[in-house]
């Protein structure tokens, strides 16, 4: 087993070079061995996405599980978010088979340890050791089959309050997970939708299932123009983050997004506290401090953003990336679909088109997320590098999550991706000049470093 597929927020490789069905029948033994060994527990659930790989991957890790003496519920194909609401209700720990937004070709597991989040940083090291170790239980775990959908679909239906205005909404499933249930969820509501790229098909065969990245909105901004919309959403390939595009067919970004929500329940909560990772605006703080807020900026990662809101009681908090977890109305599943019914439930008390609630946001210039391949066996020294370098220039930092070296006139983040073998910037500016130099400096600090 190559011991780089365990990364910081969960298990992820290529199908079948690191990940394949050995892989999950191992990584079943061990999770089934863990949780009774460690946690004292007799069941757990296991979901999958619709990724080409992920039924053969599920047949395997369940297999490894009972194997190891653990029962399992079954609920198949869900979306990660719908995986997070069985968890809720059942009160149980569990496994979502699933690469997110990664290429069609990658597979891995989610899995939780706790009731806060999925496994994370020195969890998912503790569980590492536990597996190479290979010193597993034996038993004849049992399995049951169930079905989240509808149920779901409820919880979902009953977390929003829709006003008077009906709203056009053009939806981009990617022909991701969310193909499953995202109809029978917009069918419930007050609007008008057209969906893109429903038919279910781990291939991807549209675009690549991310919508945080702006080159995989352009078939959603071209109909959104093309009908009139009120705004596009899109989800990734498991459905736990969103896209939007508003009606002129601009790209919203992330943490744009998070100021509308927060301006939206801010007089609504008694926790003014928000949270949001490394890779966000200053903007964002900029307005929750307007607001009468607190921020927080935390380590980017959907666990760790995802636990510290639970663990803090905050109303809301998100990530650039495009995860969001709302706690003011129901329970948090992470969902993108829920996300989106938020912004549209926004939208139906206002007359305003949705760039006019977003048009006096505090104005600063900002590249996109920006990756440069890295070795994973190196991208972390890199990262210790750079930070050492910064050190020596004296720099004001932030070290939560890689470096961010802060500014009078704006800050430059550079990072270790969790996900995949890339290192990632992100620079923003008071001036485009500013942040043209800002971006020159530190892709020169990064190719320094990187060989």
């Amino acid at each position: 087993m190559n011991p780089n597929i365990f990364r910081k927020y969960d298990i992820r490789g290529v199908y079948p070079e690191t990940i394949n069905e050995t892989v999950a029948y191992t990584i079943g033994r061990s999770y089934g061995s863990y949780l009774q060994e460690k946690l004292q527990q007799t069941t757990c659930i296991v979901s999958h996405d619709n990724r080409l790989s992920s039924p053969a991957l599920a047949a395997y890790l369940t297999k490894g599980i009972t194997d190891s003496g653990l029962n399992v519920y079954n609920y198949g194909l869900t979306t990660t978010p719908m995986h997070y609401y069985a968890r809720y209700i059942h009160n149980m720990y569990g496994i979502m088979i699933t690469a997110s937004h990664n290429p069609k070709d990658d597979n891995g597991f989610k899995f939780s340890f706790d009731s806060l989040s999925n496994a994370r940083g020195e969890m998912i090291e503790d569980f590492k050791k536990y597996t190479l170790a290979g010193k597993f239980l034996s038993g004849n775990g049992t399995v049951s089959s169930g079905n989240i959908t509808d149920k779901y679909v409820e919880f979902l239906k009953y977390g929003v309050e829709f006003g008077r205005r009906k709203r056009k909404v053009v939806i981009d499933l990617g022909n991701g997970t969310t193909s499953i249930v995202a109809r029978k969820i917009f069918e419930h509501i007050n609007v008008d939708f057209e969906i893109l790229f429903e038919e279910s098909d781990g291939r991807f065969p549209n675009h690549h299932p991310d919508p945080s990245v702006e080159a995989n909105l352009e078939a959603l901004k071209k109909e959104v123009l093309k009908t009139k919309a009120d705004c596009g959403i899109a989800f990734d390939g498991d459905g736990d983050r969103l896209g939007i595009v508003d009606e002129t067919g601009k790209m919203v970004p992330t943490d744009h997004f998070m100021i509308l929500i927060i301006r939206n329940i801010i007089n609504n909560v008694k926790n003014k506290t928000f949270l949001y990772d490394v890779k966000c605006s200053k903007a964002l703080e900029d307005e929750i401090k307007r607001l009468g807020g607190t921020p927080i900026c935390y380590c980017s990662g959907a666990s760790y953003t995802q636990a510290k809101v639970k663990e803090d009681n905050l109303p809301f908090g998100g990530e650039y990336s495009g995860h969001f977890f709302f706690r003011d109305k129901i329970a948090d599943v992470g969902s993108g679909i829920y996300a989106g019914l938020r912004l549209l439930e926004i939208l139906s008390k206002t007359t305003e088109p949705l760039s006019k609630l977003l048009s006096n946001i505090p104005v600063y210039y900002s590249t996109p997320e920006i990756k440069f391949p890295a070795n994973d066996e190196t991208k972390f020294k890199v990262i210790d590098e750079i930070k050492e370098f910064c050190e020596t220039q004296k720099w004001s930092l932030n070290t939560i999550d890689g470096i961010r070296a802060n500014f009078s006139t704006g800050w430059a983040l550079v990072r270790a991706s969790n996900t995949g073998p890339n290192l990632t910037m992100r620079c923003e500016a008071t001036t485009p000049e500013g942040l043209k130099n800002l971006q020159t400096i530190f892709t020169n600090i990064i190719n320094t470093f990187n060989k």
